[in-house]
Formats: C-alpha cells, structure tokens, sequence
C-alpha cells in the first residue's frame, strides 16, 4: 500500500502546479481564446455554458495569484481610473430599474477585468503579444475554413455561428465573431500584433508574413467600409509613432504638440468634410441604421441624463428600455457606438468617467511606445487606436475581448507610469537611436 501524502505536501504540490509559469502561460491563452470567442461560445452551449466557463477561469486565475503572490509586485495594483469606472457602474445598481440584470452584467464586467489583470500580472508584454497572437492565428484560420465550408462546399449559411456563406460571392464575412465588423475589428488587431511579432523576431519570420497575409485577407473579405476607417487612422498612428522615436530627446516634446496639432487639424478637416465621409461609409445603409438607433438613444437619454439607466452590458431586448429598440427587423445588442453606450447606461457622469479612463490609458501607452527602446510597447497603444477607434461604431469595448485587451493595456500602462510608482522606481530611461 502507498502511503497517503501529508496535507501540507499536497499543498505545496498544488501551489508549484498552480503557480507554475506553464501553467499561467496555457490559462492566458485559454483566457484570451475565451474572450474573443465568446459570441461563438454562447452561440454554441447557451448562457450558462459561457458563464460557467468565464467563472473556471477567474477561480483558476485567482489560485494562481495566490500560488504566484511572492513573485507579484502589489504595489499599485489596479489604475484608480478603472475602479472608478467599475465603482461607478457597480453604484449603478442602486438607481437602476433592472437591478437583476445590472447585478449580472456588473459580475460580467468584473470578471474579464480580473482576467485581464491576471494577464497583465504574470506576463510580460512579449509573452501577451505572443499569447494573442497564437490565438488570434487559430480564430482566423477557423473563420476562414468555415466560410469556405459555408460559402464554397456546402453553399449554405452556418445560421447558429452567425455565418451567411457569402465567400462566393466576395463577402461579407462573419467568421467566428458573428458580425463582419467585429471580425474585421479582430482582423486588424492582429495584424497588429502579427506585425509586433514580425518586428521582434518572436516567431520565425515565414509565419509572421504569412499570418499578415491572412490577416489582410480576412479585413478584404468582411468588406467592412467602417473598418476601412480605422485602418486610415492606424495608418496613421503607425507612421507619427515611427517617426517619433527617431526624433533627439530633447525635441520629443515639440514632435508631440506638433503631432497633437496635426491631429487638431485632421478633425477639423474630417468635421468639415463630413457629408462626404458619411456618404462613402454608409455601404448597405450601415450608417444610416446607427444614426437611427443613436437618435432614439439621445431621447430616452434625456430622461436620466447623469445617472444614465444603469450598466447592462450586453443589451437585453425583454427589457426596458431596451424593449423600445426591439421593434424593428434588426435587434439591437448594444449601442453600436461604446462612448453613447456608456452615456446611456451610466449617465454624463460614468461617460466623462470612461474618456477620462481610456484618455489616460491611451497617454500613458503612448508615452511608453515613444520612450522604450523595445518596438514590443507599441503594441497596447496601437491596439489602443484600434479599440478606441472602432468604439465610434461598435460597442464590443465594453464586453469580452474588447474589455479584456483594454484593462490588460490599461493595467499595463498604469504600471509603468503610475504616480504612485514614482517614488520607489526611477525615470524610463530617454530611447536611444537603433
């Protein structure tokens, strides 16, 4: 007979297992899969399957900080300006008027944000860079085989996955996500993180290309004109950054005002020119059906300006106010526009809130990409361009992947620009010529 091992050595068994950096390496990726492949998920075994799935990740995570807790820097943990944010909607429940729902979609909330802070915790910004791109690899190549499958073999729709089978005849495509848009939105962070991972050497340099490419490919095929956008304004970002980190040190301040300036400028243009802007962005009337829902959103936000109706999250249509966006063929699930949702579901108060977050966020990242010598701090900030720019027109900021990418951006920044670090840690150091 075998001896039973004591408790105390089953334990300590348990803590290496749970704290193992293998083992925060396979729950990251799981974590990030799950995220992005929520829609898919929740189209696949229902509510509860997701929910239960979300819930083992944030037990497992948390057993591993507890494992991990001696290698763990505690200092200044979460930025202020998200639990601000998460304090404010969590208040919400008070005045809501459908508190049950409000319970549910403050615990969806915080339960992606404290995976995104278990991620932002144990790893370091090349091994989050590789963990989504590993994922994001899988969720593309999958979307692409199955609308092959629906659109080329079988000439059908996949109508449970969202999937229209249109790849005969050029798109759009839905893929996993659901919609074109959000698959276009996922498309193009990848290709930024394909190319962060090209340019550090991370993986070899055949796969990266070959990951741009279908990256590209995928973006080609949504046939998102509102992802065309952002593509500009990544553009965009991609050659000011670039630029920036060759400018002499003692002229990187006036390169940013002369850059915030350009900016300055290019929203006044774009302001002016706006007809035009709308005209060749509303393909299919895309635009049109949000302008739409957006009116009838400033209506009822009139009735609760400050407070808003309380956080919800994802919409729910057999409830009100959400029941008065329900009477057309299309129903809504969210406010297609993250800054208005949150206006409405939080008030003038949680709104100026959230553009104070994700403004000191995007700051702060872009701070670092202009000062670190690594190019792998460029990723957050121009994964940032990407979700802040397409929170214009979805919501998807607000939940699963989008809320995950941006607390693990948000938490990572804070880190490494936080006041309260200051003190105790030195300045970054100026970024020297390559």
């Amino acid at each position: 007979m075998t001896r039973e091992r004591p408790p105390h050595d089953r334990r300590a068994a348990a803590e290496a297992f749970l704290g193992a950096p293998r083992f925060a390496h396979a729950l990251v990726t799981v974590s990030i899969a799950v995220s992005i492949l929520a829609t898919a998920i929740h189209s696949t075994i229902g509510w509860a399957g997701l929910i239960g799935v979300v819930a083992g990740i944030v037990v497992l995570a948390g057993l591993s900080l507890f494992a991990r807790r001696d290698l763990i820097d505690w200092q200044g943990l979460l930025p202020i300006s998200l639990m601000v944010f998460i304090g404010w909607a969590t208040l919400s429940v008070f005045w809501s008027q459908y508190q049950w729902a409000t319970l549910g979609g403050i615990a969806y909330l915080m339960a992606f944000s404290a995976i995104g802070l278990y991620i932002a915790l144990v790893r370091d910004t090349i091994q989050i860079v590789r963990a989504f791109g590993d994922v994001l690899r899988f969720v593309l190549v999958v979307s692409i085989s199955l609308e092959i499958f629906s659109g080329l073999l079988i000439d059908a729709p996949i109508a449970f996955l969202g999937i229209q089978g249109h790849l005969a005849d050029g798109g759009p495509i839905q893929g996993l996500l659901g919609t074109r848009n959000q698959l276009g939105t996922v498309a193009l962070i990848a290709a930024v993180t394909f190319g962060t991972e090209l340019r550090t050497r991370s993986i070899r340099p055949e796969l990266a290309i070959g990951s741009l490419l279908l990256a590209t490919v995928t973006m080609i095929f949504t046939g998102s004109p509102l992802i065309g956008g952002v593509i500009v304004v990544l553009a965009g970002a991609i050659a000011a950054l670039y630029a920036l980190r060759r400018v002499k040190p003692a002229w990187r301040t006036f390169a940013q005002l002369s850059l915030l300036a350009l900016v300055a400028i290019a929203a006044l243009i774009a302001w002016a020119f706006r007809a035009r802007i709308i005209s060749l962005s509303n393909a299919g009337g895309e635009l049109d059906y949000r302008l739409t829902l957006w009116r009838q959103m400033l209506v009822l936000i009139g009735f609760n300006p400050l407070e808003g109706w309380g956080w919800v999250g994802h919409w729910r249509s057999e409830i009100s106010p959400f029941q008065a966006f329900a009477v057309a063929e299309r129903v809504p699930v969210s406010g297609l526009n993250a800054y208005l949702d949150v206006w409405f579901q939080l008030g003038l108060v949680g709104a100026v809130i959230f553009v104070g977050m994700v403004g000191l966020t995007f700051v702060r990242s872009w701070l670092l990409a202009g000062q670190r010598r690594s190019v792998v701090f460029a990723w957050p900030a121009l994964v940032l361009v990407v979700l802040l720019t397409s929170a214009l027109f979805e919501s998807s900021m607000l939940v699963e992947y989008g809320w995950l990418t941006f607390v693990v951006c948000c938490v990572k920044a804070a880190r490494e620009l936080s006041w309260r670090r200051a003190f105790t840690v030195p300045p970054l150091p100026d970024l020297q010529r390559d």
